[in-house]
């Protein structure tokens, strides 16, 4: 199963890139594949919506979500999980994945 990973960044510092990668890690290390956007490939200097193309991009390949704390003040990560459910992704807390 791949699991991408929905979150925070924007107004954070460093973009949360800790969250996301130590998400990502533990979720590799249960066996899953994991879509990250921070490994998106875009430059952080991008604007957000170049990000939010590639970062859709990514959760078009994946079968479910794994969602940061956070993620509901966040206008991107709201978006992601909305597409989500639209298309029939399992989307749950990252806690859950755990």
């Amino acid at each position: 199963m791949k699991i991408y990973i929905s979150g925070p960044m924007t107004g954070l510092p460093d973009f949360n890139k800790h969250a996301f990668n130590a998400a990502a890690e533990q979720l590799r290390k249960r066996g899953y594949e994991v879509a990250n956007p921070v490994e998106n490939g875009v430059p952080e200097t991008a604007p957000w919506e170049t990000h939010m193309k590639a970062d859709i991009k990514m959760l078009m390949d994946c079968d479910a979500v794994a969602i940061l704390p956070g993620a509901d003040e966040s206008r991107g990560a709201t978006e992601e999980v909305r597409i989500a459910r639209i298309l029939g992704l399992l989307c749950k807390s990252y806690a859950m994945w755990l």
